[in-house]
Order: C-alpha cells, then structure tokens, then sequence
C-alpha cells in the first residue's frame, strides 16, 4: 500500500485529532509518533531514514496515511518518494504551538527522562533533526516552526496541499480529499491537558522495561479506542 496522505506538521498541531479524522475517513491506518510507541521495533527504520537509508516502503507498509513526528520530519523526501499523495500541513498560531510544546512532549521533565532511555537515538536523530538545538528557545523555535510551514507551501504545489487548522473541522479536509462528510463530530483529542496527564502518568522513560511499555501501550490504545 503506497501513502494517500503525507502529513508534514509537526507534532502538537492538532496531529492526533488529525490521525484520527483520516482515519474515519477511509485513510486507514495512520502513522502517527503514538506508532511508534505500539511498535517501539520500528525504530531502527526510521533510524536508518536519517541516516540517508530510507526503505519507506518497509516503514509505511499497510498505512494508508502519515501525520505528525517522526514522518512530517521527512516530508519533502516522502513527497517525492510518494508522488500521487496529497500533502497536509497542519497548522496553529505560533506562540500557541510554542507554549503547548514546553508544556507536553518537549518539558523538562520529559527531555531529562528521554536523555538515559532506549529511545534516545531514535529522537536525536530522527525527531530533533527538524529542530534547533535549543528546543527550549522561544525564539529559534517559532523561526523554525514559521520556516517549516512556508517552506512546505512554497515547494508543495497547491493543488495537491492543504494548509489545515484543526478547528476548521470536517468541512476544508473533506473538500480536499473529496470524500463525504461524516455525520460525527470532528476527532478533539490529545489537548495540552489531556497530553500533560498522560505523561504525569508514563513517559518515554517507561519503554526501559516491558512492564512499562505495555502499560504506554494500554493507555495510548485506549485513548484512539484501538483494541489490541
């Protein structure tokens, strides 16, 4: 199965209620960095990826779609790789995207727990790699995020990308996949609080010990209402 869908924002842009809006949708599987966490064996493809040694029909194989990290870091490659696939840049308001960050997936808390995991290379060369050293720098982080989204819309042609706000619902998103709209309300999950108290409770710390990641994977399976 070749990718239907290539999403290049980066995480905490609405990328969960995204996943999740594709998937109702028909675009089912969807990659998304919760993937990674349920398949933790996948890691050293996206590994090699960085390294220059793509196999994206290994890493994609039976997903219909792609959004949030670890593929939005990869988006001009896959784009090219996959050239009959639509491309979807989620975004938000900068200061917003910036604060949600520091509170969720880039906190101090969560860096120092990562830095002596497992998953330590995974990040450092596959996640940071569209990121400025300083991930904590408000400056450098909304210049990145601002370069990341023009750069997107100016090597994307237009008829095959949407620029997409998760509160602009089904209606933008089913215009451009030409697909109908679902009777359902739009997918809201994965806010800053709902991100925050999942990570009081596990982090990517837990993947140390199988115990640990099984409960990671209980929970994120339980919050995308996936059974095992």
């Amino acid at each position: 199965m070749a990718l239907k869908i290539i999403g290049a924002g980066f995480g905490r842009t609405g990328t969960m209620s995204l996943k999740l809006a594709l998937e109702e949708l028909g675009f089912d599987p969807c990659h998304h960095m919760a993937e990674v966490f349920l398949n933790p064996q996948s890691m050293p493809d996206w590994i090699r990826a960085a390294d220059g040694h793509a196999d994206w029909n290994k890493i994609y194989q039976g997903y219909a779609a792609s959004v949030d990290f670890p593929g939005c870091s990869f988006w001009r490659e896959l784009s090219e790789f996959y050239p009959q696939a639509k491309v979807i840049l989620s975004v938000r308001d900068p200061e917003k995207w910036f604060e949600s960050t520091q509170a969720t997936i880039f906190s101090e808390a969560s860096m120092q727990r990562l830095t002596s995991t497992p998953m330590k290379e995974f990040f450092d060369k596959v996640v940071w790699k569209s990121l400025p050293p300083d991930i904590h720098d408000k400056e450098a982080m909304i210049n990145t995020f601002n370069r990341h989204n023009a750069e997107v819309q100016r090597a994307i042609p237009k008829n095959r990308l949407l620029v997409f706000e998760a509160s602009e619902g089904w209606a933008p998103l089913c215009a451009f996949l030409e697909v109908a709209t679902p009777t359902k309300p739009f997918p809201r999950l994965n806010s800053r609080e709902e991100m925050a108290a999942m990570m009081a409770r596990t982090s990517p710390a837990d993947l140390t010990s199988p115990p640990d990641l099984a409960r990671m994977q209980e929970i994120i399976r339980a919050r995308m209402k996936r059974p095992e």
